[in-house]
Order: structure tokens, then C-alpha cells, then sequence
């Protein structure tokens, strides 16, 4: 298969929803060869069905399944060419209703789980020629957010660690970049919006774009796929807004 990404062996986590979904399914457009994990197998194998694609469940915070989900890649195909670190929870509570259990749940996915599937990739891809890693960051991982008292700092971590990796493995011809999307209609906001009040909560996300809506996954896994690719082969330790333009204000 010819496309942008034909030949290139990728990794997306969190590939059962969401922007995870919606990158497998860009990839796969654009000729990826691909390895899809997610702790959620019932939903996994409903990505791309009847696709050529590998599918790795497990939890990006376990060691061994971190580890299992970069060796796919590697036992397949050969090599590891990128990383999309895209799983994640999101919580939303202030840090006087965040518990201390909440705050460890969602630091462990989030960060851990990003470190993990960030340091088992580096590891192939030092040694084989370089390679690309985007991590899935969020505009609360730029800017301070209400509400959002553990999953704001968590997203920082995706943030400094794509810059930090970004300057320490540049020799390697390892890039490493971040996306920060803004709101997504992704499940998770579609369910908001249909509890009570959850018209208003829509509306009111919406005003807070100066584009006056809510930003598609497919959006983002555009610009996953840039960053990714072969055309943003001079771009490292950025971390790009996809945002309907929230962070410019």
C-alpha cells in the first residue's frame, strides 16, 4: 500500500476509542503497518476490522505489558518506526474532590503509562536508525484548567516529556512531539452531553473555542500523522495545539 506512512511500523495506544480510534484508522489510510493496544479488548477489536493489524491488549502502566505492546511491533514487523502514547483517563474533579486513590489512578495511566511506552520505544528505536514518538498531551497539559486538579498535571508530564526526550535522543534520529487537543467530541463528551444540563455544558465548551465548536477526533489524528510522518522530519520537542484556536487567547 502507497500513502505517507507506507512502510512505517506504528504503535498507537488507547486505539479502541476515541483519538486513539480515529489515528489507527488515519494511519491505516495512509499505509502504516500497525500494532493497536488498548486495556479494552472487547472494544479493540472492533478498530478496523478484517484489517492486516496487530492488536496488543493490555496496560500501558504494567511494565510487561508496556513492554509486550513495542515488542509487537518489533516481532512483526521488524522494527519500531512510531509511537503514538495516546492512552489515558480523564477525571474531572478539583483538588479538594480529587482523592489521594484518584490522583495515583490517573498520574499511573497517564504518566507512567506514557513513560513506560515512551522509554520501551526509545530503546528499539536508538538502536535501529531513529524513529518519531508523539505523545497525546491536552491544552489542560499547556495551560492551567478549573476542575481538573490531577488529570491537568498528568497531561504536563506528556508535555515535558516529549521536549525533554525530544533534546535527549535528537543524535539518535529520534523525534519526539506532542499534540494538546482541545475539546474533542469523543464518546466520553457525547455521554456528557446527554445527562442533564449536558445541552448547556456542550454549548458553553464550544463558546470557549474561538472557532465556535468542538474539534473532531479525525482532526487530530491529522495532526498525529503529520508530526508522525516523514514531511515533519525537521520538527522535534513541539507540542501542537489542536485546539479551534483555545491556547491563542
Amino acid at each position: 500500500m502507497t500513502g505517507p506512512l507506507a512502510g512505517l511500523s506504528c504503535v498507537v495506544t488507547g486505539a479502541a476509542s476515541g483519538i486513539g480510534r480515529a489515528t489507527a484508522e488515519r494511519f491505516a489510510a495512509e499505509g502504516a503497518s500497525l500494532v493497536l493496544t488498548d486495556i479494552d479488548d472487547e472494544g479493540l477489536a472492533k478498530v478496523l476490522p478484517g484489517r492486516d493489524v496487530v492488536r496488543v491488549a493490555g496496560d500501558v502502566a504494567e511494565p510487561a505489558d508496556a513492554a509486550a505492546m513495542v515488542d509487537g511491533a518489533v516481532g512483526t514487523y521488524g522494527r519500531l518506526d512510531v509511537l503514538v502514547a495516546n492512552a489515558g483517563i480523564i477525571p474531572m474533579a478539583d483538588v479538594v474532590a480529587t482523592s489521594v486513590a484518584d490522583w495515583d489512578a490517573v498520574l499511573r495511566v497517564d504518566g507512567r503509562g506514557m513513560f513506560l511506552t515512551c522509554k520501551y520505544a526509545v530503546e528499539h528505536m536508538k538502536d535501529s536508525g531513529g524513529g518519531s514518538i508523539v505523545c497525546v498531551s491536552s491544552i489542560s497539559g499547556v495551560a492551567g484548567q478549573r476542575g481538573q486538579a490531577a488529570y491537568g498535571p498528568a497531561k504536563f508530564v506528556a508535555s515535558g516529556l516529549a521536549k525533554h526526550l525530544a533534546v535527549e535522543w535528537a543524535a539518535h534520529g529520534i523525534r519526539v512531539n506532542a499534540v494538546a487537543p482541545g475539546t474533542i467530541r469523543t464518546e466520553r463528551v457525547r455521554r456528557l452531553a446527554g445527562e442533564p444540563g449536558g445541552s448547556g455544558y456542550l454549548a458553553a465548551m464550544e463558546r470557549m473555542h474561538p472557532l465556535g465548536r468542538l474539534g473532531e477526533p479525525a482532526e487530530v489524528a491529522a495532526a498525529i500523522a503529520f508530526l508522525a510522518g516523514r514531511d515533519a522530519s525537521f520538527v522535534t520537542g513541539v507540542v501542537l495545539p489542536v485546539d479551534g484556536g483555545y491556547l491563542a487567547q
